[in-house]
């Protein structure tokens, strides 16, 4: 069976404002408005649109930050903390023979540095990134090239996603989704389990 994972709020919990707060002048009244004109763009970064040395010269400015390049990286990068229950699972996973694909809307900062940042990841098979495919979930092209790259077949395949959105595109497509919250793993854990026992039944 092959799993399509989300990596924000399923795999690795994150928060850029805190970090990212790092870098704003001490005098900044409006720090909070500067992070969400940030932030605002990122799909546009995550997309491929927008060179990483652009968005970084950018950022600085916006946040009216004399950091370095290097310090935005760093602190952009620094927003990860793992979920260990889901960590758990993935490689019970892939201990059983699944193929196992991280599908993610990310950015070339943060990839490959949390491959190696956290060894975990060596365990999927492969990958469908959004900055490399040029096209950001919930848009439909990103689906597609995970079908076309991997040889999907979207009713064997089961996707957990955090957002809605993602969600409800993967279901137009006829994956088996999950819309994962970090607090009710359980509730993955249960919808997995019977997910799997449905795949193992033999067909009447």
């Amino acid at each position: 069976m092959t799993f399509l994972f989300d990596i924000g709020r399923v795999l690795l919990d994150f928060d850029f404002e805190s970090s990212l707060k790092k870098l704003l002048p001490l005098n900044a009244l409006d720090g909070d408005h500067r992070l969400l004109r940030l932030l605002d763009r990122k799909d546009d970064f995550e997309s491929g649109n927008i060179a990483v040395n652009d968005y970084i010269d950018w950022a600085l400015e916006i946040l009216g930050s004399d950091a370095t390049q290097a310090e935005f990286c760093e602190a952009w990068q620094h927003i990860f903390t793992p979920n260990p229950p889901m960590w758990d699972c993935v490689r019970k996973l892939a201990a059983g023979g699944h193929r196992l694909i991280l599908f993610s809307n990310t950015n070339a900062i943060h990839c490959p540095w949390i491959f190696e940042q956290f060894p975990g990841f060596s365990v999927f098979d492969g990958q469908v990134l959004s900055f490399e495919v040029g096209s950001v979930k919930p848009e439909p092209p990103i689906y597609q090239a995970a079908i076309d790259s991997w040889k999907l077949i979207p009713q064997d395949t089961l996707y957990i996603d955090d957002l809605p959105a993602n969600i409800e595109t993967g279901r137009r497509f006829g994956f088996r989704c999950w819309q994962y919250e970090m607090a009710n793993h359980a509730d993955f854990e249960n919808w997995l389990a019977r997910e799997i026992n449905l795949s193992l039944s033999p067909t009447p």
